[in-house]
């Protein structure tokens, strides 16, 4: 159990679709705390093995250590906590189970001081997962966005792309395994199939 009298916590939040630099910020956000003798916990969810197993990687292959955490157990957490920590970091926050709130929270509560990063919106657009609780508890914000790789402009929205053809509505948000690609697009050239009624 952690607990601290004096210190404060803060919740911070590094959302927006992908090709944002959501993992990059969040790694730069580590290396300073690296610099400033902080310890820290990094955390990714077990489902994420794009680059490395034990690694947080950004598109630019910028990286980071991390301890691997089951989606459906962000309890486990607590078995790395220790009165040294100051600070928790989430990677793919949007993965984890709704439990992971009541655990960020507690820790906030407690004077630690926490960086979650995650896409806001899944591919048809809606809010993803845990994201919009997560984002009602959060004492800071950043949304960053991409470059649409359509047109060029802002881009807000993470496209699937399965056999050459934008995803349908009704195709699963996670999808493991499958021939799939994303693009980031802005509103305008976002696409999300539907199935004839």
């Amino acid at each position: 159990m952690y607990y601290s009298e004096n210190k404060i916590g803060h919740i911070e939040v590094i959302c927006g679709p992908m090709f944002a630099g959501k993992t990059e910020e969040l790694i730069r956000r580590v290396k300073r705390m690296e610099y400033a003798k902080k310890k820290f916990l990094v955390f990714k969810p077990n489902i994420d093995n794009r680059y490395s197993e034990d690694m947080v990687v950004s598109h630019n292959k910028k990286s980071t250590t991390a301890i691997n955490i089951n989606i459906n157990h962000p309890e486990d957490v607590k078995n790395y906590v220790t009165n040294e920590i100051s600070a928790l970091v989430f990677d793919e926050v949007q993965f984890f189970k709704e439990d992971l709130i009541e655990i960020i929270n507690y820790y906030a509560n407690q004077g630690l001081r926490i960086i979650c990063a995650g896409l806001d919106k899944d591919f048809t657009g809606k809010p993803f997962g845990l994201i919009p609780n997560l984002l009602a508890i959060a004492d800071e914000i950043t949304k960053l966005t991409a470059i649409c790789m359509v047109c060029g402009e802002e881009a807000t929205e993470t496209q699937r792309i399965i056999d050459g053809r934008p995803a349908y509505d009704d195709d699963p948000v996670v999808l493991i395994g499958a021939t799939e690609s994303y693009e980031a697009r802005c509103r305008k050239c976002h696409k999300v199939l539907h199935h004839e009624k």
